[in-house]
């Protein structure tokens, strides 16, 4: 079998050892011989890069490994670039959430007035990484799970049409993992679902077993009396506040109850709620600083130092299997059923054809071929509508450097109360990110 080369983009990220740790447990499915680290920031890279040398050396020493910031070396002979980076890090994650909170709106890296000052610096960067495959390896596949997915994936649908792009979002897997868990099955793979949305803004409609039997009824039930939340404390959160997400599925799903939701819609349906809770000194970027970024490092440097990773409480981030599933289905044109963010083009017959939604796909060599939702209901129509309006004005914002268009994206959020508040907003996002978004005129 071919070895295939990866190149991971964002490789000092806290999530590349989980996902580099994943990528050695699935060899036999798909076999690598090189991966190659690509970072913005060496000293932060540094860390990671060198107590993955270590890992690779125990686990699988025939794998090639090279950390670089330089692109023709990253991007030059690769069959997949894996692409997770943060634009302006963690203190620029912690200016999305606070500054909307000063403002009374919610405070969300990817929801809101968060999400799109967010997006404002994540769209350049992104279509930089396509660029830079699309000179050095043209052939190949740029797999992002890069946020906020759903301004990145019309960015690269209008700004990067010809490229081999997937974009995929990790969250409707965790849920799904929680939703099998609370019924007794051992895994979401022993489910197929129907799902229609946007990024962080969708529905499952059906979900069955792989004998045909509904499972809908029985999950549904579960969420109405408990969200998300499971009796399994492995699959809960180390962070209250992401237990506190998943037992507000609740209410989130009270305004259709023969649906599931996804979690992130709590900030859509009750914004005044999430503002109440929130404490503006602490959010949830404070929680990761303190949190899993402190860990993962400090994890790296003492493997570094040890010069071996048996005593490492690093572990595998298995539900990022998908990305393993998503490779080989490109790989080896398996068909697999996949949840993948692509443009509509009548996958949901009553929805903007341009839109990028959210749906079952076969993916195959070829990409993905969307599964037919059909009609969807009018109130997640009207609030989809609104959403990728949002999505839309700000890509149009970034490519044209339009001020205007970025206050009408704030203004139309349903996040956001008033025009007044989403200009006052925006004067203070622009100076909060002038080292990272276009001049706006």
């Amino acid at each position: 079998m071919k070895k295939f080369s990866i190149t991971i983009a964002g490789g000092g990220s806290t999530f590349t050892p989980g996902i580099v740790l994943m990528l050695l447990d699935n060899l036999d499915k798909f076999p690598i011989g090189e991966i190659k680290f690509f970072d913005n920031d060496e000293d932060r890279q540094a860390t990671i890069a060198g107590a993955t040398e270590v890992i690779l050396q125990e686990k699988a020493p025939d794998i090639s490994f090279t950390a670089t910031t330089d692109p023709k070396t990253a991007f030059s002979n690769t069959d997949f670039v894996m692409a997770h980076i943060r634009s302006g890090k963690y203190a620029m994650r912690e200016k999305d959430e606070k500054i909307p909170l000063k403002h009374g709106c919610v405070g969300q890296e990817t929801c809101g007035p968060g999400g799109i000052a967010y997006g404002m610096r994540s769209i350049g960067d992104v279509l930089e990484l396509i660029d830079f495959m699309d000179e050095y390896s043209p052939d190949a596949w740029f797999l992002n799970y890069s946020n906020p997915a759903a301004i990145v994936a019309e960015a690269t649908r209008k700004l990067r049409p010809n490229s081999n792009i997937l974009n995929i979002c990790d969250m409707p897997i965790g849920i799904e993992e929680l939703m099998a868990n609370a019924i007794g099955l051992n895994s979401r793979k022993e489910m197929e679902v129907r799902y229609y949305g946007l990024n962080h803004f969708g529905w499952w409609t059906d979900i069955r077993d792989k004998e045909g039997n509904d499972l809908l009824p029985q999950i549904r039930e579960h969420v109405s009396k408990f969200g998300y939340v499971t009796k399994d404390e492995s699959l809960q959160h180390s962070d209250a506040s992401w237990n506190s997400t998943f037992a507000k599925a609740k209410d989130v799903q009270a305004l259709d109850p023969e649906t599931v939701p996804n979690t992130y819609l709590k900030y859509y349906f009750y914004p005044d709620y999430e503002v109440a809770k929130s404490n503006p000194d602490y959010t949830r970027a404070n929680e990761v600083m303190d949190g899993r970024e402190k860990f993962v490092f400090g994890e790296c440097q003492k493997i570094i130092d040890e010069g071996t990773a048996k005593n490492s409480e690093l572990h595998i981030d298995e539900h990022a299997s998908y990305i393993v599933d998503l490779a080989r289905a490109i790989a080896y044109n398996t068909k697999e059923r996949m949840l993948l963010i692509v443009e509509n083009n009548g996958a949901i017959s009553n929805f903007e054809p341009t839109a990028m939604v959210e749906v079952p796909c076969l993916v195959g060599s070829q990409g993905p071929e969307p599964l037919t939702q059909g009609e969807i209901p009018r109130f997640q129509k009207g609030l989809m509508e609104q959403q990728v309006a949002v999505e839309k004005l700000v890509v149009e914002a970034f490519e044209e450097g339009s001020y205007q268009k970025l206050w009408q994206a704030l203004t139309l959020s349903k996040i956001v109360p008033s025009a007044q508040v989403a200009k006052d907003l925006l004067e203070d996002l622009i100076e909060a990110n002038k080292d990272y978004w276009p001049e706006l005129k």
